[in-house]
């Protein structure tokens, strides 16, 4: 299922900005790209200021931030993932404050047979027979 990969410079986090972002993003793959809650993980990294740059200098707000998001390949339609970039940026904005213009959000779609979890990539889980 989804794996949420979120970067952030600046600052330290403080523990309610962590959650409201683990929280935020989870709800926002289950609301938006119809993934399973239970299944979505999120993962933020810090990242030193200096080691951020846009145009080769820091940010002129002090923090940055990154998401890039994996999901399976042809899961979520082009409206889906257009209001899920819309919706995630505004989550970073609420949470961090201002952000720089190029603050990205990336969608990846893997094919299915190329990942998985429990030990099953997304193919084979398909190719299971339904539980009744």
């Amino acid at each position: 299922m989804p794996f949420v990969s979120i970067k952030v410079a600046g600052t330290d986090l403080s523990p309610p900005q962590k959650q409201a972002v683990q929280l935020g993003f989870t709800e926002l793959m289950g609301r938006v790209m119809r993934k399973v809650p239970a299944l979505t993980a999120v993962a933020i990294e810090r990242i030193e200021p200096d080691n951020w740059t846009i145009g080769g200098a820091p940010p002129a707000s002090g923090r940055a931030a990154h998401v890039d998001v994996k999901v399976t390949e042809g899961t979520n339609s082009q409206q889906e993932m257009a209001l899920f970039i819309k919706e995630a940026h505004a989550l970073l904005k609420t949470t961090f404050g201002e952000l720089p213009l190029a603050t990205y959000v990336v969608v990846h779609e893997l094919p299915a047979d190329a990942w998985g979890y429990g030990g099953l990539s997304q193919q084979a889980r398909r190719q299971q027979p339904a539980v009744p």
